[in-house]
């Protein structure tokens, strides 16, 4: 039975780098078309939060580790909880 799980990050102070990947990254997270998948950034544009479902903590991980903005070095601070709601 699928977990779901929490993406909450933070962004570093890099906003060229960041706008050049944010459609990169919108489309890694379309395209996976995981189930409950919610996210966005946060207002201020200071980072985001995802949620989706995976199997397990070792399958959510590796989906966010493929994240565009992780893979091209953008984030500063970084959790992944598995959520009970």
């Amino acid at each position: 039975m699928a977990k779901r799980f929490v993406f909450f990050y933070l962004m570093k102070h890099d906003p060229e780098g960041i706008r050049a990947v944010v459609p990169e990254h919108v489309a890694y997270w379309h395209n996976l078309i995981l189930a409950d998948y919610l996210g966005g950034p946060f207002s201020d544009k200071s980072g985001g939060l995802i949620t989706f479902s995976a199997d397990d903590a070792d399958e959510a991980t590796s989906i966010v580790s493929a994240d565009p903005f992780i893979t091209h070095d953008l984030i500063e601070q970084k959790w992944i909880k598995e959520w009970t709601v």
